[in-house]
C-alpha cells in the first residue's frame, strides 16, 4: 500500500509538473506570437520620417503621438506620486485601524473600475462641466486615477514589510515618527514602490479609452497648455489607423504599436535593474 502511494504520489507530481510546463510554454508561445505578428510589421515601417515628423491626416509620422504619450504619462506618473505615496506613509504610519481599512477597501474598488468609466466621468465633470475641452491634464488626471491603486498598493506592502526594529531605532535616537518614516521606512521600501510604479507606468502607456474623453487627439505637437488643447498618444494610433483602408494609415498604426512595445520592454528593463541594484545595495547594510 505505501509502495502503491508513493507511486500514485509520484506520477500525480510529475503529471503536475508536466501540465505547468504545458502551460508555460503556451503563454510564451502566445507572447512571442503577439511580439513577431507586432514586429514583423511595426518595425520594417519605423522610418526616420516617421519618428521626425507629425500626423498628417492618416498619413505623415509620430512624433506628436510619442511626445504626447510621455508627456501624459509623465504627468500622471508626477500626480500619482504625490497622492499614492502620501496615502500610503499615512496608512501605514499614522492611520488608525478602521480609516486604514476604509482606504484599503476604497482602493481595491478602484482597481475594478474600468478605465473607460474613468474617462467618461472626466469627461462629464472636466471637459463638458468645468468647460476645460479636450486637454492634457484632463488626460493626466485620467491615467493618474488609473494608476493610484497600483501605486499606492505596492507602497502600502513595501512600507508594511519595512523591519520595524529600524523605525525603534530611529525614534530611540531621538527622530519623530514622520521623520523615521521619511529617512528610514521610505527608502528602505524603494524596491517595492517603485515596482508599484513600473507596473502603473505600463498601464497607463497602454491605455486608450480614458484619453479618447479626456486628451482627445492632435496632429501637433503637444502646446503644454494645461486646458483647451488636445494631445496626441500612440494608442489613438494603432485603435484608429488600422481600421482605415489606407495603407500608409496601417503602417502608422503598426510603427505605434512597436514603439509601445519598446517603451514598455526599455521602462521595465531600466527599472528591473535599478530596483535589484538599489536593493542588494540598501538591504545588505
Amino acid at each position: 500500500m505505501i509502495l502503491r502511494r508513493r507511486r500514485r504520489a509520484a506520477i500525480a507530481s510529475k503529471l503536475w509538473w508536466g501540465a505547468s510546463l504545458l502551460a508555460l510554454f503556451a503563454v510564451i508561445a502566445v507572447l512571442l506570437s503577439i511580439f513577431w505578428f507586432v514586429a514583423a510589421r511595426g518595425f520594417p515601417a519605423l522610418r526616420p520620417a516617421i519618428l521626425t515628423t507629425v500626423t498628417a491626416g492618416t498619413s505623415g509620422g509620430l512624433l506628436n503621438a510619442i511626445a504626447g504619450t510621455f508627456l501624459l504619462v509623465i504627468s500622471g506618473m508626477v500626480m500619482v506620486a504625490i497622492v499614492g505615496l502620501g496615502t500610503a506613509v499615512w496608512m501605514v504610519e499614522f492611520a488608525s485601524s478602521r480609516p486604514r481599512a476604509l482606504v484599503r477597501f476604497a482602493i481595491d474598488v478602484l482597481f475594478g473600475v474600468p478605465s473607460i468609466v474613468v474617462g467618461y466621468s472626466l469627461y462629464v465633470a472636466l471637459v463638458e462641466g468645468l468647460g476645460w475641452g479636450f486637454s492634457l491634464v484632463a488626460g493626466a488626471l485620467a491615467l493618474a486615477i488609473i494608476m493610484l491603486p497600483y501605486v499606492v498598493r505596492n507602497a502600502d506592502l513595501a512600507l508594511s514589510a519595512v523591519p520595524r526594529d529600524l523605525r525603534e531605532a530611529a525614534i530611540a535616537l531621538g527622530a519623530r515618527q514622520a521623520t523615521a518614516a521619511v529617512s528610514v521606512a521610505l527608502p528602505w521600501a524603494v524596491p517595492g514602490i517603485l515596482t508599484g510604479f513600473l507596473i502603473a507606468t505600463g498601464i497607463a502607456v497602454g491605455e486608450t479609452a480614458p484619453l479618447i474623453y479626456t486628451a482627445g487627439w492632435s496632429n501637433f505637437l503637444p502646446s503644454f497648455a494645461p486646458t483647451h488643447s488636445p494631445v496626441g498618444y500612440l494608442t489613438y494610433v494603432v485603435w484608429t489607423f488600422i481600421s482605415l483602408p489606407f495603407t500608409a494609415s496601417h503602417e502608422l498604426a503598426y510603427a505605434a504599436a512597436v514603439l509601445l512595445m519598446l517603451i514598455i520592454f526599455v521602462t521595465n528593463l531600466a527599472s528591473r535593474t535599478f530596483v535589484e541594484y538599489y536593493a542588494q545595495k540598501t538591504h545588505r547594510r
